[in-house]
């Protein structure tokens, strides 16, 4: 997931009215519900396409960036509620608001003549949205929906009744919950709490039934509502993703594998690899099958991120559960930027606005995105260097920058690389008919040599060191 959406105080400070930006058709009344809320506007009504429909995007990090980006291609005119002017997504916004999404009086003003209000993360509270809905806004995904990736035990509890694969589960109350559970799953543990967790930030794998009643004990008392669930054994993890229109039309990418350290995104990998059994093309088209039944029954809108764990049954075949949902464009989704016909980004745009969905079509046998994550220092060599010499090694290199400060374990940007048509042969093309003009998939030592060249950009930005030790001739 994206970082934690930053949050100003209650009378944001005013932006210069020379960058802060606004609407052609909503700046008055953006002003008047604004001057309500405290000392901000809405300007620039000249960073809007006349005739174009205008997307308010309500928060500023990295996926509210590339979605702006994404407006630009379809001449799109995308307004932004942020905390601060040099947010991720301010930086490349016309239009911005500075405000608190969790002030009614903020969303309102950002939502004026709006054609659909959207998000890059699942925190605005429902019951500011209801009063959005009830006043005639088009808000995509609406609370109805939302509410199943805001609140971990009420996602579980609708998807069981769905029949979707989930872990056994449990509300935790009492530490006598927490030590009842433990001991019916054998100490297979995992404590979640029930909203606000991220990138592997609201998620305890305690080591015994001692450690157990500690930790729910000071947590409860912290007031974090909790829930625990059966610990999974991994094969691998997968992300199937899918985007869905108000008026039902759906459609799927191809299913990603996923490789998470300390709970976050390191990198992914489209298509999933696959070795051909009947079990793995099984998994990957139930999982793709699933995101879409989850759409339509959720009511979801826009992009939906289906997180996935890879396991074994009883008999050693593989077989999913659900680990967690997104309805946002997703880290896990970033490849599609430079190894899809249609971005998730687009599609998220043409999906609120209920405009006809993008072909989901590969342009590469396979694509690898690593992300580029804070090391414990902050390189003295500047970042456009590291980005010169990525490119001196691997000019295939997609590196996507995110504008921010560097942070230990911070999501900076990402590196997609992509194996080109003609060059894969040996291997297995999950789903034939996303391919790229290939009649064999990437062989597997192509897909492992594509993926150590993309962590090796990765690393490279990251610590401006090769880990390999290469140097130029």
């Amino acid at each position: 997931m994206s970082d934690a959406p930053a949050r100003p105080g209650a009378d944001p400070t005013p932006a210069d009215p020379g960058t802060t930006a606004g609407s052609t058709a909503g700046s008055t009344a953006g002003r008047d519900a604004g001057s309500a809320a405290g000392d901000w506007r809405l300007a620039r009504p000249e960073a809007h396409a006349p005739g174009m429909p205008l997307v308010t995007v309500i928060g500023d990090g990295q996926l509210a960036r590339m979605t702006q980006q994404a407006g630009i291609e379809l001449g799109l005119t995308v307004r932004l509620l942020a905390a601060a002017p040099d947010a991720s997504a301010a930086q490349a916004t016309g239009d911005v608001v500075l405000g608190d999404y969790t002030d009614p009086a903020h969303v309102r003003a950002v939502a004026a003549d709006a054609a659909a209000v959207t998000f890059d993360h699942e925190h605005v509270p429902n019951e500011i949205l209801d009063e959005l809905i009830a006043d005639g806004v088009n808000v995509q995904p609406q609370p109805s929906a939302l509410i199943n990736a805001q609140d971990k035990l009420v996602m579980r509890r609708r998807l069981r009744e769905l029949g979707a694969p989930v872990p056994p589960f449990l509300d935790i109350t009492s530490v006598e919950d927490a030590t009842g559970f433990h001991d019916a799953v054998d100490g297979a543990v995992c404590l979640k709490a029930r909203r606000g967790g991220y990138d592997g930030k609201g998620v305890w794998f305690p080591e015994g039934r001692e450690e157990t009643a500690s930790l729910v004990a000071d947590l409860l008392e912290q007031g974090v509502p909790l829930m625990a669930e059966k610990k999974v054994t991994l094969v691998r993890e997968l992300s199937a993703m899918v985007a869905r229109r108000p008026s039902g039309e759906s459609v799927a990418w191809p299913v990603v594998e996923s490789v998470q350290r300390d709970g976050v995104c390191a990198e992914a990998v489209a298509p999933a690899p696959c070795d051909g059994s009947d079990g793995a093309r099984a998994v990957l088209r139930d999982a793709e099958a699933l995101a879409v039944d989850v759409a339509r029954e959720l009511g979801v809108t826009g992009v939906l991120a289906v997180e996935l764990f890879e396991t074994t049954d009883d008999a050693g075949q593989p077989q999913i559960i659900v680990n967690e949902l997104a309805m946002r464009p997703h880290n896990t989704g970033h490849w599609t930027q430079d190894g899809c016909v249609t971005s998730q980004f687009e599609q998220h745009l043409r999906a609120v606005l209920d405009r006809p969905l993008g072909s989901t079509a590969l342009t590469a046998p396979v694509t690898v995105m690593a992300n580029v994550l804070g090391g414990a220092t902050d390189p003295a060599t500047p970042l456009p260097e590291r980005m010169d010499e990525v490119w001196r090694r691997f000019p295939g290199a997609r590196i996507h920058v995110y504008g921010k400060e560097w942070r230990p374990g911070r999501k900076l940007g990402h590196v997609t690389m992509t194996l080109p048509v003609g060059v894969a042969g040996g291997g297995v093309v999950p789903s034939p008919e996303r391919g790229a003009g290939e009649t064999t998939g990437p062989s597997e030592e192509q897909v492992a040599t594509l993926r150590a060249q993309a962590r090796l950009a990765a690393g490279y930005l990251v610590d401006a060191e090769w880990e390999d030790g290469w140097a130029p001739e």
